[in-house]
């Protein structure tokens, strides 16, 4: 049975999913990027693996991962089942490649937002003909917890928690419901500028951060923590079937 390893190497983790027979049977996190790697890949026996970067990883991570694997390093040459007509196809990161691709392969034939809620949010426009046409970049969740703390004299670093009030009533709930609540509102007037320009409008979220955000949004959306993961393993077999 085919199996694919799928690595999403990103800014705070670096993680794993393992697809079998087209099925995600497990994923975790790389605490060792290589040892972990190596007891992964020896556990599972993966035929192929993908790899989504956007650190600088360690070249032993290809060198062991070509040796062991069909091996594919997502980028710009790689074949992918969207066209990007943009100013530079080059700059576009793998994280945002890999969502794309979930979207056009979930949701075929419609204008797709995809949302990734990570070290910092990437709103990731595909149109209905399959073009990814750019969109935004923003601070994510964490980095505006920690810029509050390191761009101020006197304000505290707070941990993210989803119950918080409104109205804030000390200085950690008043960071909270900014950051949290202004997130959401933001992805929010998001959604909503690009539904009015745009008609079979489709709008899917993900990142290890999106359950914060999902209570809070006005928005119907489609919400799935493993979309890099699902567009990993399409953009993996588009380029089976295309080698």
């Amino acid at each position: 049975m085919n199996s694919t390893l799928c690595l999403d190497f990103g800014n705070t983790r670096q993680k794993y999913a393992f697809f079998s027979g087209g099925e995600l049977t497990e994923h975790g996190v790389l605490d060792d990027e290589l040892d972990e790697l190596r007891q992964v890949t020896e556990r599972l026996k993966p035929h192929h693996s993908i790899l989504s970067s956007v650190v600088n990883h360690s070249p032993a991570v290809e060198a062991f991962l070509s040796a062991h694997t069909r091996y594919h390093l997502l980028n710009n040459k790689s074949k992918l089942p969207f066209s990007t007509p943009v100013g530079k196809p080059s700059t576009i990161g793998a994280d945002r490649l890999a969502i794309c691709a979930a979207a056009v392969n979930l949701f075929p034939g419609k204008n797709n937002l995809a949302i990734a809620l990570g070290t910092c949010i990437t709103y990731n426009f595909i149109n209905y003909r399959h073009e990814f046409l750019g969109g935004g970049i923003s601070p994510g969740m964490d980095m505006r917890f920690k810029s509050l703390r390191d761009y101020t004299a006197k304000l505290p670093l707070v941990d993210e928690d989803w119950n918080f009030p409104l109205v804030g009533y000390d200085t950690e709930t008043n960071i909270t419901s900014g950051v949290i609540l202004g997130m959401a509102k933001e992805i929010d007037g998001f959604i909503d500028a690009y539904a009015e320009r745009y008609s079979n409008f489709n709008v899917l979220l993900t990142g290890g951060n999106s359950a914060y955000f999902v209570p809070h949004l006005k928005n119907r959306i489609f919400a799935d923590p493993d979309l890099i993961f699902k567009g990993l393993y399409a953009i993996s077999l588009h380029n089976q079937t295309a080698s």
